[in-house]
C-alpha cells in the first residue's frame, strides 16, 4: 500500500527476489560464532601475527571482503569487517548468516554526544534510533530497534563478570554524518542517546528479521559535544581497540549459557 513516504511502505514478505540463501552456499568452515569488528588495524595485526586465517571473502564493486578464522580459548570464530554504512554491513552481515554463521557480537568506536563520557568508556546499546534507511526493510516502522535479548544479556554478562566499567543506552544511527546538526544532537540527547554511528540499527534489524543473534558494545570515540568537533584521537587508541575484540569474542561464545 502507498505511503506518503516509500520508507514507510514496509514489506515483511520472507522471501526477496535476491535472497542470499539461494544465491550463497553454506561454508562447511564456517564457525556458528563471529565478532563483527570496525577495526581494520586490529584485524591486520592479527592476520600478520598468525591469529587469524582467511577462509573465505565476500565480493562487491568495492574488491574482497575478506572473512576470517580466530581462535579464541580453544573455539573457532568468524572474524570480519563489515565495511562502513548500513546499507553495506546489513549486505555483509546477510551473505555470512547465509555462510552458516548465527551469533554475533559487533565491536567499535562511535561519537559521544555528551562531553563527560571519556574517550574510551565502553558503552552498550539497548536500542538504536533508526535514523536510517536500512532498518525499515527488516522491521516494520518504528523509531528504534533493539538487540537480540540473548547476545545483549551476554554482552553485559561479560563486562560484569571481567569487572568492566561501561553505560548502558540508546545510540543514534544515521546514514548522514555531515548532516550531524546540533538541534538533531540535542533531540537524540533527549531521548537518551549517548552515542552516534552509522551501523547499529540495520544490524539490530537483520538479526531480527533472520533469526539470528546479535549485540554490540561501542567504545567512545569522537566529542560531538563542543564548540568544534573534537576528534581526541580515538583512531589511535589500538589498546582499547584490541581489548575490545577479545571481549566480544568472550561475549560472542557467552551466548550460548543464555539461550
Amino acid at each position: 500500500m502507498f505511503q506518503d513516504y516509500p520508507i514507510l511502505e514496509f514489506d515483511g514478505a520472507p522471501e526477496a527476489i535476491l535472497e542470499p540463501k539461494r544465491l550463497i552456499e553454506p561454508l562447511a568452515e564456517m564457525p556458528e560464532h563471529g565478532v563483527i569488528t570496525f577495526f581494520q588495524d586490529v584485524i591486520n595485526h592479527f592476520v600478520e601475527q598468525g591469529l587469524a586465517r582467511e577462509i573465505t571473502a565476500i565480493t562487491s564493486e568495492m574488491g574482497r571482503h575478506p572473512i576470517y578464522v580466530h581462535q579464541f580459548r580453544g573455539r573457532p570464530l568468524a572474524l570480519f569487517h563489515p565495511g562502513i554504512g548500513a546499507p553495506l554491513a546489513a549486505g555483509i552481515l546477510e551473505e555470512v548468516i547465509a555462510l552458516g554463521c548465527r551469533k554475533f557480537i559487533v565491536c567499535g568506536g562511535a561519537g559521544v554526544l555528551n562531553r563527560d563520557l571519556a574517550q574510551g568508556r565502553l558503552v552498550v546499546p539497548n536500542a538504536a534510533v533508526r535514523d536510517e534507511g536500512t532498518s525499515y526493510h527488516y522491521l516494520p516502522p518504528s523509531r528504534e530497534a533493539p538487540p537480540t535479548a540473548a547476545a545483549l544479556t551476554a554482552v553485559l554478562n561479560t563486562l560484569q563478570q571481567r569487572n568492566v566499567e561501561h553505560v548502558v543506552a540508546k545510540t543514534w544511527t544515521t546514514d548522514a554524518i555531515y548532516r550531524e546538526t546540533r538541534p538533531r544532537m540535542a533531540l537524540r540527547r533527549r531521548e537518551g542517546c549517548a552515542t552516534v554511528e552509522m551501523e547499529a540499527a540495520a544490524l539490530f534489524a537483520v538479526a531480527h528479521f533472520r533469526g539470528v543473534e546479535l549485540a554490540q558494545i561501542l567504545y567512545s570515540g569522537d566529542n560531538l559535544d563542543a564548540d568544534e568537533w573534537d576528534s581526541r584521537g580515538w583512531v589511535r587508541n589500538w589498546g582499547v581497540r584490541a581489548i575490545l575484540i577479545e571481549l566480544a569474542a568472550e561475549a560472542c561464545l557467552a551466548i550460548d549459557a543464555t539461550r
